[in-house]
């Protein structure tokens, strides 16, 4: 059992992934030096380095601080890597982060939000309800969320939000008190193999909430039986459905309205910052959550409407007679949401979308989902797949995925035809989506686009 009286130095391999990241600003934050290898270096790592966080990009063991004692890495990193290789063969127990999330939670009263998609915003929402309501929570988020500034919040109650991961089944090492499942989409099935087996495992997660405490499902998932049959207190939740729910929903100069329904407890015409019926979804889960801690009505409609959103979440970078939105979405589900959003938002707008494929299996494993998803756009421009953590498979590549597709708009780009053709656009929405290095195109699109608004 780790005792982190005893820990002075901490090392993590992929010290810039938005959960490896949260750890390490925790463990800053209790005093030890941390130091940590990551391959790139991006906004979040410059800004780890600023925060006094040694970090290194090059994978040589001459780099690892002597007398490090404890060691944490991500499943991300491949098997080859020297430094893991390293720490392996030199005898030092080595942590996944999902295992050193998982003890830490134990000190803690866990408020996790699990779910393939949904889970970013519902728990940065809900850690930013309990705030505005006077209750001080720790919280480890999976996006940078505006309203904070991080991905971390260091809180001195009992309380602490968590992003549930399911991959790696990492979401196994906690028990939480209060828990939300937003999807079950099938998702990550390099690791599942097959739905069945992913599905199984959200089963599995739901029942290791504790039984005093509560389980907030959505309406209509695969799970929600079997979820029932093993704990007492589970309600469900969504738009025009559920135990719990939204209604009456309406856009007023560029805010989504809605009613909340709890058991006979309403809350009429709440105005959120965040645009999207499914976030007006998840902020029924995140209403729910706060308000069985006792956040009261008032308090959560202020933070509705003060909540900034989370980076590379329905973004707004640029508004203009070419307005501009990222996001981070990579799976079918979470693309069909941000265009529904944006069609709403935009409903007389050309829509041009930017499109980096994540990972070559879930490029396979949803090619069919996706060409059809891409295809409701006006124009879209396909980027190669971002391979992250895997190798090519044959046959698998954006090219194939563009055969799939029926849009008369489509086509694969560089990076530099996407940033010329960026210059000609005149009107409309543009887009970027996906969980790739997608993100590096922001800067230079934002600058065209301002520059192109300050010539007219």
């Amino acid at each position: 059992m780790l005792n982190l009286a005893d820990i002075r130095k901490v090392f993590l391999i992929g010290i810039g992934g938005i959960g490896m990241s949260a750890l390490a600003r925790y463990f800053k934050l209790m005093g030890k030096e941390v130091n940590g290898y990551d391959k790139t270096q991006t906004a979040l790592v410059t800004q780890l380095i600023r925060e006094g966080i040694n970090i290194h990009f090059e994978d040589s063991v001459d780099l690892i601080p002597t007398d490090t004692d404890l060691v944490i890495y991500t499943p991300a990193i491949p098997a080859q890597h020297a430094q893991f290789q390293y720490f392996k063969d030199n005898g030092y127990s080595l942590y996944k982060r999902s295992q050193i999330l998982g003890f830490l939670s134990n000190e803690y009263k866990v408020l996790a939000v699990a779910g393939t998609h949904g889970k970013t915003t519902t728990s940065s929402l809900l850690t930013h309800l309990l705030l505005s309501g006077g209750i001080d929570c720790t919280a480890f988020l999976g996006g940078i969320s505006e309203s904070l500034g991080s991905n971390f919040v260091f809180g001195k109650s009992p309380w602490m939000v968590v992003e549930a991961d399911e991959y790696d089944r990492s979401f196994l090492t906690l028990h939480p008190e209060h828990s939300v499942i937003t999807s079950a989409d099938p998702d990550h099935l390099d690791i599942y193999g097959n739905e069945a087996e992913m599905l199984k495992t959200f089963v599995q997660f739901a029942s290791q909430n504790s039984k005093n405490g509560q389980v907030f499902i959505k309406e209509g998932l695969a799970i929600t039986q079997d979820v029932k049959a093993l704990h007492t207190n589970v309600q469900t939740y969504g738009i025009g459905a559920g135990e719990i729910y939204a209604s009456e929903i309406t856009i007023k100069e560029g805010y989504f309205h809605f009613d909340y329904c709890n058991n006979g407890t309403s809350y009429h015409d709440l105005k959120i910052s965040l645009p999207g019926r499914h976030n007006i979804e998840n902020a029924v889960a995140a209403i729910s959550v706060a308000s069985l801690l006792g956040v009261t009505e008032a308090d959560i409609r202020h933070a509705l409407v003060s909540f900034k959103g989370i980076k590379r979440r329905f973004e707004f970078i640029h508004r203009g007679r070419v307005s501009y939105i990222d996001d981070y979405a990579h799976h079918p589900g979470e693309l069909a949401a941000a265009i529904q959003a944006a069609r709403e938002l935009y409903p007389e707008a050309r829509i041009t979308g930017i499109f980096q494929p994540h990972l070559y299996t879930r490029t396979r494993d949803f090619a069919d989902g996706f060409a059809a998803v891409l295809d409701t756009l006006d124009e879209i421009w396909l980027m190669d797949i971002y391979p992250a953590r895997e190798l090519p498979i044959e046959g698998v590549d954006s090219k194939m995925l563009l055969e799939k597709m029926q849009n008369p708009n489509a086509r694969l780009m560089s990076r530099n035809q996407i940033l010329e053709a960026t210059s000609s656009l005149e009107q409309g929405l543009l887009m970027t989506l996906g969980a790739g290095d997608i993100d590096t195109l922001v800067k230079p699109i934002s600058e065209i686009l301002k520059e192109k608004q300050h010539e007219n």
